[in-house]
């Protein structure tokens, strides 16, 4: 090789037919350089085109991804406005369940408690809202949609919390509350400050009703209770008393039989004794009487059904 030169030797299948090129030094430099340009340029447009390609894949694939979303957002808004029809209905129920339970019905302001104020995301916070604004305002909405009805939701659970305690109330109150008749039969004597007693032919205070019914029909308690006493008491005779709360008594008195016992809790229309003719009595009744803190009332006031003949 000459100084400064690169020598080619070509050698053919013909031994005899050798030839050989001399290149300079700067032309083998060059014919490199351009060699390996044409790799790099072949190089880049091979990653350019695979990078493109993936590009337009992710994208079909992203494009994909996102009609499937806005797909599910559809659903997603229809059965929220099935949730806020579900809503509105509950919560007229919810008035008058609240009117059945002596409660006053919630004012819609209560309903939209705590929606919106301080601390609530806005829109242009939403980092999707930054990405795609129609999209993002439409999720931004449905979700906002769903928080308000989550809130009103609770507010609806603890109405109903509130309107099931008063109801439990009252119906303790409506339970323990003389309202039937002891018997089902004919009311000989109403109740009088002052009337003409059969038996001792002078004035007296009748503090109660005589129901006339057959010997051993059975008496039952008007009101659930507690029995407070059961036996003979003087002119009674043979008597059950039964303490029902609330500065409730109520007694039946002239029984030919005690059914009950003393400390003992019965349920309204309970039999607790039979209809007889003990104490200062004439023929077989029950002389039934009811007092509120102490005072007899008139029992007519506290006999809702018609089982009993008036006077």
């Amino acid at each position: 090789m000459a100084r400064g030169r690169v020598t080619l030797v070509i050698v053919s299948d013909n031994p005899a037919r050798v030839r050989q090129v001399r290149l300079s030094r700067d032309v083998v430099r060059l014919a490199v350089a351009a060699v390996l340009l044409v790799f790099s340029v072949l190089g880049s447009l091979a990653v350019g085109f695979f990078v493109r390609e993936s590009e337009r894949v992710t994208v079909k694939r992203l494009s994909r991804q996102n009609a499937l979303l806005e797909a599910e957002l559809d659903r997603i808004q229809e059965t929220v406005a099935e949730l806020r029809k579900a809503l509105d209905v509950l919560s007229k129920k919810d008035a008058h369940f609240r009117l059945v339970a002596g409660l006053e019905p919630l004012d819609e302001e209560v309903l939209q408690a705590g929606i919106g104020g301080p601390g609530t995301e806005t829109l242009q916070s939403s980092e999707l809202w930054r990405l795609d604004a129609r999209q993002g305002e439409r999720a931004f909405s449905t979700a906002y949609d769903l928080n308000a009805m989550l809130r009103r939701a609770q507010v609806l659970s603890m109405s109903w919390d509130a309107a099931l305690n008063s109801l439990e109330e009252r119906y303790e109150e409506l339970v323990s509350t003389p309202s039937i008749a002891p018997v089902v039969g004919y009311i000989s004597s109403a109740f009088s400050r002052q009337r003409w007693h059969p038996i001792l032919d002078r004035p007296r205070p009748h503090q109660g009703i005589d129901i006339v019914a057959p010997k051993g029909t059975p008496i039952h308690a008007t009101a659930r209770g507690r029995v407070t006493f059961a036996g003979r008491n003087g002119d009674y005779g043979l008597m059950v008393e039964l303490d029902h709360g609330r500065g409730y008594v109520t007694r039946y008195a002239h029984a030919s039989r005690t059914l009950v016992k003393v400390g003992q809790v019965v349920e309204r229309g309970q039999p607790i004794a039979e209809v007889g003719a003990t104490g200062l009595a004439v023929a077989p009744h029950v002389h039934y009487e009811v007092l509120l803190n102490g005072r007899p009332v008139n029992p007519r006031d506290y006999i809702l059904n018609t089982e009993v003949i008036p006077d």
